[in-house]
């Protein structure tokens, strides 16, 4: 007999392949090999008419034993420059990760809260201060620019530069 997290995350692979079309901001959502459940990936695709537009963004997924009453862990693999992810770990601050986590939750509504973050960052729980501090300065120009040239640099045609570390 399966534990509660292995059945869950069973039904999740066979949902995440019956609904192709539900997933238009990521691809991909797979375990990383075959020897576990717990340790998966997913690319989560730039949105439309962001500095983001264009990029692949690399995420590991660490599923706890406790999952689903206990959140999963997401970060970039990919660079980004965005104020909530860190720049050097890819640990991305998103309240459902944290405090506002519920077994309701599941990790492709994760992914499409990851992708919605993209297009609607919160400069006022950063993680990357110098990303946060163009937009509450209102430098939209400077943040999308410095988005888009960490974007081409780390997350187009190809890219897979990993975070150092």
């Amino acid at each position: 007999m399966h534990p509660a997290h292995t059945r869950r995350l069973l039904k999740e692979i066979q949902d995440y392949h019956n609904e192709p079309s539900e997933h238009e901001g990521f691809k991909d959502l797979r375990p990383r090999d075959d020897d576990t459940i717990t340790s998966w990936q997913v690319v989560i695709v730039g949105p439309r008419d962001t500095g983001y537009e264009g990029g692949q963004f690399q995420v590991t997924i660490e599923v706890p034993s406790g999952y689903p009453l206990q959140p999963p862990q997401f970060r970039f693999i990919t660079p980004i420059c965005h104020p909530n992810v860190h720049f050097h770990t890819g640990e991305i601050c998103l309240d459902i990760l944290k405090t506002a986590w519920s077994p309701a939750w599941t990790l492709q509504t994760v992914c499409l809260a990851i992708h919605l973050l993209l297009s609607s960052p919160e400069p006022t729980s950063p993680l990357n201060c110098d990303a946060a501090a163009l937009l509450r300065s209102g430098d939209l120009l400077g943040y999308q620019s410095l988005v888009r040239m960490y974007t081409q640099l780390y997350a187009q045609q190809g890219v897979t530069s990993n975070y150092q570390g």
